[in-house]
């Protein structure tokens, strides 16, 4: 494992940890985008199916059993424990628009036509997009909480890692993975904006606001 990827993990750990701590400590979900969440929880469960299938180290079977069961987590405190603070009005992203192209793409351009690669190969289509509900409800709501603006940044910059990940192994390991990448260029262009505005206004102590 190189540096980058090293770095990317724990940026998504910490983004995970933070919207975690934000729901639980204010109790409250208010400002998060529940629709992002299912797909989150969506995109691990079929991606690491092969937990019961293959064992690579401890270090990978504990980020995917982390990933799942956070995931779930969150989905459970956002639809059950504090459901009264869910902001569903302006959670309206149709995201069959989001599941249907990502199925349909995952069952045309994969890299084996079988269920275990066409599965991982759907999580990553839909992990590109995954997290529109969420920024599509920041632009409609008209602002961020400090806390949700750190957290999608924190995601943002898994992403911009990773891509610093597959240049490294492209040009040191030989290795690249198309698919990967251009799902994660595309992932991370829809961050762009908002790492904009996180730079000229979160860090100067400014709400963000996202133009809608």
């Amino acid at each position: 494992m190189n540096l980058f990827r090293l770095c990317g993990d724990l940026s998504h750990l910490l983004a995970i940890i933070l919207l975690l701590l934000k729901i639980w400590k204010t109790r409250s979900c208010a400002g998060i985008s529940g629709k992002s969440q299912i797909l989150f929880l969506v995109v691990f469960v079929t991606r690491y199916l092969d937990l019961f299938t293959s064992f690579i180290s401890l270090y990978n079977t504990t980020m995917k059993l982390f990933f799942i069961g956070s995931a779930a987590a969150t989905v459970y405190l956002m639809y059950q424990k504090f459901k009264a603070t869910y902001d569903g009005n302006h959670d309206t992203f149709r995201i069959e628009f989001l599941l249907g192209p990502a199925v349909l793409l995952a069952l045309v351009l994969n890299h084996e036509f079988s269920i275990m690669e066409i599965l991982w190969t759907f999580s990553i289509y839909l992990e590109s997009v995954a997290i529109l509900p969420q920024l599509f409800m920041v632009s409609k709501t008209g602002e961020a909480e400090s806390i949700t603006s750190h957290y999608l940044f924190a995601l943002g910059s898994y992403r911009g890692l990773y891509i610093l990940n597959w240049i490294y192994r492209y040009y040191g390991e030989g290795f690249y993975d198309i698919i990967a990448i251009v799902a994660g260029c595309v992932q991370t262009i829809l961050y762009c904006d908002f790492f904009y505005l996180y730079i000229t206004k979160v860090l100067k102590g400014k709400k963000l606001q996202l133009p809608a």
